[in-house]
């Protein structure tokens, strides 16, 4: 009975958490346009990695949704993002790059991460490792995959309220 209990936890344990996907070997991603995004538009604030945090995504326009994020730790700038969603061979792929307080890049100048979308479902648009929810008008959760200094990645979830 105990090994079953325990079997039971361990495979919660492994759905639990599991909003991000990625694309099996060889898969393309399918045919998607901007409007399935469209509900990211506008300022958004919340709380990450032990400070606050907020975006600012545009209206698509032009093949492309814009954005910037910026995480404030102790007052501070500490990092920015710059990217986009934008059409790709008929379909959607999300983009970006990391910037130190001093506008520095972290990526190497050519280098910009890639994250291809994967299907939208519900509420939720999945893309390569991140996934975008609308909870309601006022409410989105962005489930971001991250690398680990050990090797490993994990799961985290950005909550944001519209500003």
């Amino acid at each position: 009975m105990k090994l079953l209990m325990l079997g039971a936890l361990l495979l919660s344990q492994l759905c639990l958490g599991q909003n991000t996907l990625q694309l099996a070997k060889g898969q393309e991603s399918p045919k998607a346009h901007l409007d399935l995004v469209s509900f990211m538009e506008g300022r958004w604030v919340g709380t990450a990695f032990g400070g606050e945090t907020e975006e600012i995504w545009s209206p698509p326009a032009a093949g492309s949704m814009m954005f910037v994020f910026k995480h404030i730790l102790d007052g501070k700038v500490n990092f920015y993002e710059i990217g986009h969603i934008r059409k790709r061979n008929n379909s959607l792929v999300f983009e970006l790059k990391h910037f130190g307080a001093d506008l520095k890049g972290w990526e190497a100048k050519d280098e910009v991460q890639q994250f291809p979308f994967i299907k939208a479902e519900g509420n939720r648009v999945y893309f390569e490792g991140f996934t975008f929810e609308k909870v309601n008008e006022s409410e989105i959760n962005i489930y971001g995959r991250m690398g680990n200094e050990d090797g490993t990645t994990s799961e985290m979830v950005f909550h944001y309220n519209k500003a």
